[in-house]
C-alpha cells in the first residue's frame, strides 16, 4: 500500500468509525473502504471517492465533486465515486452525514440488485449480443451507457466492430429512454440523424467517423 493511500485509509479509518466496522479489500486499482461489510467509499492514490447512487449524485454534483475515473484494461471508466476535497475534509460534520448516507443508499441499492440484475440485455433493444459488444468497449452496465449517452456509446462500439449503422444508434438512444428503437420522438430521431450525418463521411471505401481524438473507419459492402 503506498503511503498516501496508507494515510488516507487510517484517517478515513478515524472520521467514519461510528458508521461501524471499517475494513479494507483491494478495489479499481486502489482499496474499497467498507463499513460493517458495505462498501460506501474507494480510496486510490491518496484520494478519498465517496460512493454514489442515482439519488446521490445530484448531492455530490452539487457541491463540486468530480467523478472518479478507473483504467480498466487500458480504458478509461468513468465510475460512480465521487472525489473528497480538501475542504470537504475540513467539514468533517457534512462529510460524516455524507458517509451515511453513501452507506445507507448503497445498502439500498444492494437490495435492489439482489431482485432486479439490471443488465444492458434488460434495455429495449438490447440483445445479449450488443451486450457483450458493449461490455467489450468498457460499457459494463446501464449507468456506465447513460453516462456516456448513445452518441459516444456507439463511437465506442465502432472501435470494436466497423459494420454498425445507424440503426444501433437509434437503438442506444432507445434502450436510455425505454423505448423500442422505431418508437423513438421524432425530434430524437432528427437529432441522431443530423448527428450521424455530420459525424459519418461516406467515402469511396466506407465510412469515416471523425472525432476531435481519432478516426473510425467502417467499411461497407457494395
Amino acid at each position: 500500500m503506498k503511503g498516501g493511500s496508507a494515510r488516507r485509509i487510517e484517517q478515513a479509518k478515524i472520521f467514519f468509525a461510528e458508521l461501524g466496522k471499517i475494513s479494507t479489500r483491494s478495489q479499481f486499482g486502489g482499496y474499497g473502504l467498507l463499513a460493517d461489510g458495505t462498501m460506501f467509499a474507494v480510496v486510490a492514490e491518496g484520494e478519498l471517492y465517496l460512493r454514489a447512487t442515482e439519488s446521490l449524485e445530484p448531492v455530490f454534483r452539487g457541491r463540486g465533486m468530480t467523478n472518479m475515473t478507473y483504467l480498466k484494461r487500458g480504458v478509461p471508466m468513468t465510475m460512480r465515486y465521487y472525489r473528497v476535497d480538501e475542504r470537504l475534509w475540513s467539514e468533517r460534520q457534512e462529510l460524516s452525514a455524507l458517509a451515511l448516507q453513501a452507506v445507507r443508499e448503497a445498502r439500498k441499492e444492494i437490495k435492489v440488485r439482489k431482485r432486479r440484475k439490471g443488465r444492458l440485455k434488460d434495455l429495449p433493444n438490447i440483445d445479449v449480443s450488443l451486450e457483450r459488444l458493449l461490455w467489450r468497449s468498457g460499457v459494463q452496465n446501464i449507468y456506465e451507457l447513460r453516462l456516456l449517452g448513445a452518441e459516444q456509446a456507439y463511437l465506442r462500439l465502432l472501435e470494436q466492430q466497423k459494420s454498425l449503422g445507424i440503426k444501433i444508434l437509434m437503438s442506444l438512444a432507445g434502450a436510455m429512454a425505454g423505448y423500442h428503437h422505431v418508437a423513438l420522438p421524432r425530434w430524437r430521431r432528427k437529432e441522431l440523424t443530423e448527428w450521424f450525418d455530420a459525424t459519418i463521411v461516406i467515402i469511396p471505401s466506407g465510412f469515416e467517423a471523425r472525432t476531435e481524438k481519432r478516426v473510425f473507419r467502417q467499411h461497407i459492402n457494395n
